[in-house]
């Protein structure tokens, strides 16, 4: 009678496991910004969605990169292949004037960009789960 030695797999599986706890926390990365609250559904968002993010301070964002907000049209399909990005995310902070944040959409849409998605912050009734 044969058996099959897991200890080895065991083994490979808590040093992974491992390796994940330790690396997870370190994958999230990104611009400080307070968005606004909605109570809205959570939306999956893709990994590998560009963010554009507008802080407090009107410094505008692509993912990491920094730039000006005038800046916006002439760079972005620079950065990204327009034709093949179907949507792109705009994460703006509350306290910016609206007119501001409709002036950085009307340069993404410029840009080629059809679909632009709204980052907000959940409210805290949904964070806690609607209690």
């Amino acid at each position: 009678m044969s058996d099959i030695n897991v200890t080895p797999f065991v083994d490979v599986m808590l040093v992974l496991l491992i390796i994940f706890m330790v690396t997870a926390p370190m994958m999230t990365h990104g611009v400080k910004v307070d968005t606004p609250q909605t109570s809205h559904q959570k939306m999956d968002i893709d990994e590998k969605a560009l963010v554009i993010s507008i802080d407090a301070s009107k410094r505008v964002y692509i993912n990491e990169y920094q730039l000006n907000a005038s800046e916006v049209r002439a760079k972005l399909p620079t950065i990204l292949d327009v034709k093949s990005t179907g949507e792109v995310y705009l994460k703006a902070d509350k306290s910016l004037p609206y007119g501001l944040v409709m002036d950085v959409m009307a340069q993404i849409k410029d840009a080629g960009i059809e679909k632009i998605g709204m980052v907000t912050a959940p409210t805290a009734a949904n964070r806690d789960g609607g209690r």
